[in-house]
């Protein structure tokens, strides 16, 4: 039985695997996506990642959805109570309002709530840092929705450490709800976002990190060793990682891989979740194989041979 982490110091729990829905309604189609989500909850998991801007990038999108696929999945299963729905503010605008704009947080989190099709969102993170907006000012608007009950937790996401302390000192001074967790990128190919003052932070004020791009766009799972390989939906985010020290992180994950008999996804994410301050990484995937080799990993115990070879291979 897989051991669960608590998110932060709220009650919010999770195996160390989050999914990501930034795939749906956008490279999974509806139906997709429901059977994706189904097999994630057979395997083990429950906290289901998304943000009110997937997909907006999109041409024809507005933004919006990935939680109305989610908000249809809930419908179609009749069940709410056994999943944990994290979704985010701060990147779509709508009307006039935009990023962490307290009139704005208020509009934003009504939309998400329809979308979803559900009357409480378990954890609400600013999706990214807005230095535009009064920090005490932001943090009277998050403490609102958890007041009225429409969310349970709130959290932050792409902050630097002196931000995440200015926030959290904004929240805690006023007595208010304090984020409870970090969504910042980390993987075996991007360490600095988190590594050293954000980590010591999250570490020191219980903040659990719930890193995303956990398998750097699909690199780490051995997809694109060579240019040729780089296509698709993300090939535009993987280049730098073919010309760079990416196959050398490859080599290293392969060999652990073929130690314990697993998948390098699988250890890339075992990686992830054997860091200080890691609640679990995100990974999102488009086909039922797809999740259940990511569910892979949070029984996936690496040695701390492995967790050295794979650090010093990652290091610039």
């Amino acid at each position: 039985m897989t051991q669960l982490r608590a998110i932060g110091k709220s009650d919010l729990t999770t195996v160390p695997l989050i999914l990501g829905g930034n795939v749906f309604g956008w490279t999974a189609d509806e139906a997709t996506s429901f059977a994706v989500l189904d097999a994630f909850v057979a395997g083990g998991g429950s906290v289901i990642d998304t943000a009110d801007v997937y997909s907006a990038w999109i041409p024809g999108h507005q933004g919006g959805e990935s939680e109305t696929v989610i908000g249809a999945w809930l419908r179609h299963r009749g069940r709410r109570d056994d999943v944990v729905i994290t979704t985010k503010v701060g990147m779509l605008p709508i009307g006039e309002g935009k990023g962490l704009q307290p009139a704005h947080i208020a509009t934003a989190v009504e939309a998400s709530l329809q979308r979803l099709g559900t009357d409480y969102i378990d954890l609400y993170l600013a999706h990214q840092d807005d230095d535009t907006q009064d920090q005490g000012a932001v943090a009277e608007a998050f403490g609102a929705l958890v007041r009225a009950g429409k969310v349970r937790v709130i959290g932050a996401s792409n902050f630097s450490a002196q931000r995440l302390d200015s926030a959290m000192a904004a929240q805690t001074t006023r007595g208010l709800a304090r984020y409870q967790a970090l969504q910042n990128e980390y993987n075996l190919l991007e360490r600095t976002g988190y590594e050293g003052a954000v980590q010591d932070y999250c570490v020191a004020h219980s903040i659990g990190m719930t890193p995303f791009f956990g398998l750097a766009c699909g690199y780490l799972t051995g997809k694109y060793r060579t240019p040729a390989d780089v296509t698709g939906a993300r090939a535009y985010r993987v280049g730098k990682y073919v010309e760079g020290h990416g196959p050398q992180v490859l080599a290293a994950l392969d060999t652990v891989a073929a130690a314990h008999g697993a998948s390098l996804a699988q250890v890339a994410l075992a990686w992830i979740a054997a860091q200080p301050g890691i609640a679990a990484p995100i990974a999102s995937a488009t086909s039922v194989a797809q999740v259940e080799d990511l569910l892979g990993s949070i029984h996936l115990a690496l040695t701390a041979e492995d967790l050295a070879l794979l650090d010093q291979a990652s290091r610039v």
